[in-house]
């Protein structure tokens, strides 16, 4: 489909956004509230999608993406806050002692630092797609488009499979959590009144999961922020025990553990931290204005990373030696394991270790309602594109893709596991289906990005009709996807040669790097099984599930924004570049 010559069939089948509207206009408003809450799970309004019967299927999978009847409800409110704190969750407050643990205080910092640099580049290099496509499914839809089919069907499937996993594996960990107070009631109870409340939320639609995140996110923010105020006077020896440390462990026990390999173990571990980023992305399709909204809160990656990693993971290896005897033989799911908790415990604080359990407990719960989101979504988005089965596009009326939503909860049954005396070492291969998957997707974007400016050039078109344009540029997504190759060949390494380990250990190495074999095949059978092709950048679709769709006004819109933002003062005009 060449949008500088289309043919009569793509024009007639070629849809903006715009003229699905609010779809919302499908939801029943007459009858009783029982009628209404009935007739709320019916399909949603679809007459605006048009024919497409003379389409390929890769132009029919741009339209149907284009065109979801998803509720456009997220405000600008919601997507800020995911961003800033939407991921923030045991990877931070738990996983970051085993990092600390296995590298010390320096290389956890500089594992963080160039992780957090590249998901910078990454989540701006989705802002700039996502704001000129802001369709359902996101980078998997964009891997299609951009790269091949193929490609698409892979990541896709990796992504809806990480997260249909990390739910049951966050209910455990918030049974587990909650024994931190009481280890006299059944984990089963727990998991099943925390599964049952995440699917409450998740069926109030895309509102009620942006409520949830909002306020959850705020919590952990505002916990996050409380400890650095918190670490740096116990740094200066203000707390009940201890006296002034400074930069001692720094010295003793030492920045650095384990040398080179430590480094290289402490990456997987930060990556592995800020899975989720990327959901503000996925989110972009339920906004009712990206252009406005998205710019914004893709901004807000760079202060989370600042401030909430950075700052805090800086004040945790001041204030807790990496051989403290807590960070060792504990289960990553084991608040015992923080160097957060640890941390306030040296210091002989004793309230509040049960507070920061209650805001891990809420961390967790936060990942599990946003795993329920990204797998709907995702799952959706690749039934629409032709890549699993039909029935799992179904959207009612309210937006909810339902059996989606639905798929999610029955795999979040596993959580029951937990009962069992195997529960350790079934999820650990859980686990291991999805250790990778969020570098296949950052390397993913990054490089979705790099083939959309492409075709731009190649096909004419100017970067002044991009509504928003990443920051970093196509030095960034490079920088992606050059630094994502690099973690994996580290995990290959650290997940062959354990730290500590004399020799090779297959169950490792698998545990490891089981994703990687996972969407190679899945790349492999779907290449063979529809023969597709790589898009070529002169035939590349650069138009179809464009809101703004008027490039003349566009153009002049944005050039108008410049030259106010520009006519205003130094810190105005700084503010603007960073929020």
């Amino acid at each position: 489909m060449n949008p500088n010559n289309p043919s009569k069939e793509d024009s007639n089948a070629k849809v903006s956004y715009e003229s699905a509207g609010n779809l919302e206009a499908g939801t029943v408003t007459e009858g009783s509230r029982f009628q209404r809450f009935k007739d709320s799970f019916k399909p949603a309004d679809l007459s605006h999608i048009p024919n497409y019967e003379n389409l390929t299927d890769l132009e029919k999978a741009a339209i149907a993406t284009a065109n979801s009847p998803l509720q456009r409800s997220l405000k600008t409110r919601h997507l800020k806050m995911i961003a800033i704190g939407g991921s923030i969750g045991t990877g931070l407050f738990i996983g970051s002692g085993k990092a600390l643990a296995n590298g010390g205080p320096a290389s956890l910092l500089i594992a963080f630092f160039l992780i957090g640099v590249m998901l910078y580049c990454t989540i701006q290099a989705l802002g700039e797609l996502t704001v000129r496509f802001p369709v359902s499914g996101a980078f998997s839809t964009f891997c299609t488009r951009f790269i091949d089919p193929a490609w698409g069907f892979a990541i896709g499937w990796n992504y809806g499979l990480q997260w249909l996993i990390v739910f049951p594996l966050e209910l455990v960990a918030a049974s587990m959590t909650i024994q931190y107070w009481n280890k006299d009631i059944n984990a089963a109870a727990w998991v099943a009144i925390f599964w049952a409340t995440i699917m409450v939320i998740n069926l109030f639609g895309v509102k009620g999961y942006g409520e949830a995140e909002f306020i959850f996110s705020l919590i952990k923010v505002v916990a996050v922020i409380g400890f650095i105020i918190l670490g740096i006077v116990i740094n200066c020896g203000g707390a009940p025990q201890g006296g002034y440390i400074g930069g001692t462990y720094w010295h003793t026990p030492g920045a650095f553990n384990h040398g080179f390999k430590g480094l290289c173990s402490v990456f997987v571990t930060g990556a592995f931290s800020f899975t989720g980023t990327e959901l503000v992305g996925l989110a972009a399709a339920e906004t009712s204005n990206p252009r406005k909204t998205m710019p914004a809160a893709i901004k807000q990656v760079f202060w989370r990373i600042t401030l909430f990693y950075l700052v805090s993971l800086a004040i945790v290896g001041l204030i807790v030696p990496y051989n403290d005897p807590q960070l060792f033989g504990a289960s990553s799911v084991d608040i015992a394991a923080s160097p957060f908790v640890i941390a306030v415990k040296n210091a002989g604080i004793k309230v509040l270790p049960s507070i920061m359990n209650a805001v891990v407990l809420i961390a967790v719960l936060s990942v599990g309602n946003s795993a329920v989101y990204g797998c709907s979504r995702t799952i959706s988005a690749l039934s629409a594109q032709g890549h699993a089965p039909k029935f799992l596009s179904y959207i009612d009326r309210q937006g909810r893709p339902i059996f989606g939503i639905m798929l999610s909860g029955l795999v979040g049954l596993l959580c029951f596991v937990a009962a069992s005396d195997k529960e350790s070492e079934v999820f650990a291969w859980l686990l291991a289906l999805t250790g990778l998957s969020s570098i296949f997707t950052w390397g993913s974007i990054c490089f979705c990005h790099i083939r959309f400016r492409a075709a731009m050039k190649v096909q004419g078109r100017s970067e002044n009709e991009l509504a928003f344009k990443s920051q970093p540029g196509l030095f960034g997504s490079y920088f992606g996807v050059i630094f994502n190759i690099l973690v994996l060949a580290a995990q290959f390494w650290t997940g062959l040669f354990p730290l500590g380990a004399p020799k090779a250990d297959v169950t490792s190495f698998f545990q490891a790097y089981l994703a990687a074999p996972i969407v190679l095949v899945c790349f492999v059978f779907y290449k063979i099984w529809k023969k597709t092709k790589f898009i070529s950048l002169e035939d590349m679709d650069l138009d179809t599930g464009r809101r703004e769709v008027d490039n003349e006004a566009l153009v002049a819109e944005i050039a108008e924004e410049k030259a106010y933002i520009q006519s205003k003062n130094f810190f105005y005009r700084t503010y603007r570049f960073w929020c």
